[in-house]
């Protein structure tokens, strides 16, 4: 991390998991652990808890963000959200991008790009997954891969606009499998995505940019991840369900 330059940021990513008064439950118990955190704490939860946690992080340090929106701003799109839905509640995160909704739900680099679009248009700040398979590692394709998809997300994303984007580099092959990056292949990955943004926005955007990372990072490897130059916080899975776990990393991040 270099606080100098740019904001850590710890952000969890519930996936579909807890159900409103488990989420209740979860952020009280999280609430008074941060408290003092001097890194951006956000959470990003199921649509059907954004309301409960809301209302709970009232008074906090706690942001709320949502895992996904839609990128038109209403019509026929059946189980879909847009992004001035989730504006209008109070919400100011957007996960976009994520592997999972890239390998399950047909998400391509062109329809990331739209939604990060329509987050923006709508005041969101988005943070944008990109990361590689661990066929593509193993082919040697990694710098390839997260500068396409970079790059395409980013399309038509002023340098105004890059101020209100996070970029979590996760590596497909590292999330919820129990393997990591280590802090070194982390740490060079986050820099060559920091190299791209350069050549896109000038290196004083790109310094200013926080940079995730995002597969597997724990209680017990986050210090050392977080200590890494272009690590600039993380994109926390299973870890953000357990307030101390999660707290932990918040701590490593603040120091």
């Amino acid at each position: 991390m270099n606080k100098a330059k740019r904001q850590a940021v710890i952000a969890g990513n519930w996936k579909m998991n807890k159900t409103r008064p488990e989420a209740k439950a979860l952020i009280e118990e999280l609430k008074p652990l941060v408290k003092d955190a001097d890194c951006g704490v956000v959470i990003c939860v199921p649509y059907t808890n954004l309301e409960t946690a809301l209302e709970a992080v009232k008074g906090s340090n706690i942001k709320v963000g949502a895992e996904n929106c839609h990128w038109a701003k209403s019509g026929a799109f059946t189980g879909e959200i847009s992004a001035d839905m989730l504006a209008e509640m109070g919400v100011e995160y957007v996960v976009i991008g994520h592997s999972e909704r890239r390998q399950y739900f047909g998400e391509t680099d062109q329809t990331v790009n739209k939604r990060v679009r329509a987050a923006l248009d709508a005041g969101l700040r988005v943070i944008l997954c990109v990361g590689e398979l661990l066929e593509q590692r193993e082919q040697g394709i990694t710098e390839e891969i997260c500068a396409m998809q970079t790059k395409v997300a980013l399309g038509g994303v002023t340098k105004e606009e890059l101020s209100r984007i996070i970029i979590a580099y996760e590596p497909v092959w590292a999330i919820g499998t129990g393997k990591t990056a280590t802090a070194e292949q982390a740490d060079e990955v986050n820099g060559f995505i920091r190299g791209v943004v350069a050549k896109l926005y000038g290196e004083e955007a790109a310094q200013a940019l926080t940079v995730q990372y995002g597969g597997s990072m724990n209680a017990k490897n986050a210090e050392e991840l977080l200590g890494k130059e272009h690590v600039d916080g993380g994109l926390i899975g299973g870890a953000s369900l357990k307030a101390e776990d999660f707290s932990v990393i918040v701590k490593a991040a603040s120091r």
